[in-house]
């Protein structure tokens, strides 16, 4: 059986469109219409832009400075070290890193039961991962796991399968 072309995309903002991704290899297309669920229809995206979708390259451009300037700040307010890697790595590391660690503290203490002190001490095993890649990897990791993937990291003596990433 033929993998399917035409995916049903029920986007984040409540819309249903139909997505032809016949131009995609049969092996991406679950992925990316995954990707398109997790993103609005593009009629309710050029609502959001105000009707000014002239330039998307332009209007992400923005969103990820205004991310990297929360991500720095948060970074420097908290006393994390930079990242080790590639400038794009780095970058994009401690975007996701900020994401992650603010989505646990969230997750494990407001809404969950874990102290401020208990807090403190994972906030230090954060500080020691310092390699970008490893930060990458965890993007899509689910924030109450935060404390396990620590344990991991802290325990996990194999080399790294891209060191400059």
């Amino acid at each position: 059986m033929a993998v399917k072309k035409f995916w049903p995309i029920n986007h984040a903002c409540g819309h249903i469109s139909q997505g032809d991704l016949s131009d995609r290899p049969a092996d991406r297309r679950a992925g990316y219409a995954r990707w398109l669920a997790e993103r609005h229809c593009a009629d309710c995206w050029r609502a959001v832009q105000g009707g000014d979708t002239s330039s998307k390259a332009e209007w992400l451009a923005k969103k990820r400075a205004a991310e990297q300037a929360e991500a720095e700040e948060w970074s420097a307010r908290y006393r994390m070290p930079p990242l080790d890697g590639t400038d794009r790595a780095v970058a994009w590391g401690t975007r996701c890193r900020h994401q992650l660690v603010s989505a646990a503290y969230t997750a494990l203490v407001l809404e969950g039961t874990t102290s401020e002190a208990e807090w403190e001490a994972i906030e230090e095993s954060v500080r020691p991962l310092t390699r970008a890649g490893w930060w990458l990897d965890q993007r899509d990791a689910d924030p109450a796991d935060l404390t396990e993937l620590l344990e991991a990291a802290a325990t996990n003596d194999r080399p790294t399968e891209n060191p400059h990433f």
